[in-house]
């Protein structure tokens, strides 16, 4: 019989100490474990008590209202165009903040880490505070969802953008710079040609996302799909909120579809 060997990732402890240090840190991951589920109040005994309350509202949901769906096409392509709007609106504002964080295109350390602690905060704030914020600001409507999508879009590609930057070859920069090409040109001949790959990859995930996230904005107020879903819940019309949530799914589902083909299409060509 054939024996395997098979190899850890990790280097193993050789020692009684190394062995107590692990048993150490494995307790304090448990402890850690416990004293965060006894905070979020875990109990599957709620939810199994729970779950004929939600078998009545399914059972209230059946069967979807389509009667609606032609009603459903205008919130829908609002949805559409919040997510659209939210992706472009990060991007033109997030790419020069990402050059700005990105720690091999410049010296200037208070530049770079200023310019990385404004998306930390960016991105630590979420769409829903931000839509809030929006909506008290310039009313109602899909504006303020676009507004929420995009600021929070600065952070999160911000910081995907300066990230993959920081990971290009250096050898086409320093050549750059040996001509005497200006900072401009270095990075259109030398960055983007390396990260538009990446960074286009990156794109179409960020708005798959904010087509998610759009969905759920509508129900403070930034219209869409949302608002309709939230609308049919408060009359308690279940049916039709089956319909909303199946029409979200679809749209989802789809965005996911498209997205990943023209991801591994584009990764694909920059490979060859």
């Amino acid at each position: 019989m054939r024996m395997h060997n098979y190899r850890w990732m990790v280097d193993t402890p050789e020692s009684l100490r190394g062995w107590a240090g692990s048993a150490a840190m494995l307790l304090a991951v448990i402890v850690l474990l416990h004293w965060s589920a006894s905070g979020a109040e875990l109990s599957w005994g709620e939810l199994a008590a729970g779950l004929p309350q939600i078998g009545d509202f399914l059972s209230r949901s059946m069967p979807p209202d389509l009667d609606i769906l032609p009603r459903l096409v205008g919130p829908a392509v609002e949805t559409l165009q919040i997510a659209i709007w939210g992706t472009l609106l990060g991007v033109i504002f997030a790419v020069p903040l990402a050059f700005l964080a990105a720690r091999n295109l410049h010296s200037n350390r208070w530049v770079y880490q200023g310019t990385r602690q404004v998306l930390n905060v960016i991105r630590s704030i979420n769409e829903l505070i931000l839509a809030l914020v929006f909506v008290s600001a310039v009313g109602l409507g899909p504006f303020p969802g676009v507004l929420a999508l995009a600021l929070h879009g600065v952070g999160m590609l911000g910081k995907f953008f300066a990230e993959s930057i920081e990971e290009i070859d250096q050898g086409p920069l320093e050549a750059l710079r040996a001509t005497g090409a200006r900072p401009l040109q270095v990075i259109v001949f030398g960055v983007l040609p390396q990260v538009i790959t990446s960074w286009i990859a990156v794109i179409l995930y960020r708005f798959e996302v904010n087509l998610r996230s759009a969905t759920v904005l509508g129900m403070v107020g930034a219209g869409g799909l949302g608002f309709e879903l939230v609308s049919s819940l408060k009359l308690f019309k279940y049916p039709e909120t089956a319909t909303c949530i199946i029409v979200i799914t679809l749209m989802v589902v789809a965005a996911d579809m498209l997205s990943s083909r023209l991801r591994n299409a584009i990764q694909s060509n920059g490979r060859h």
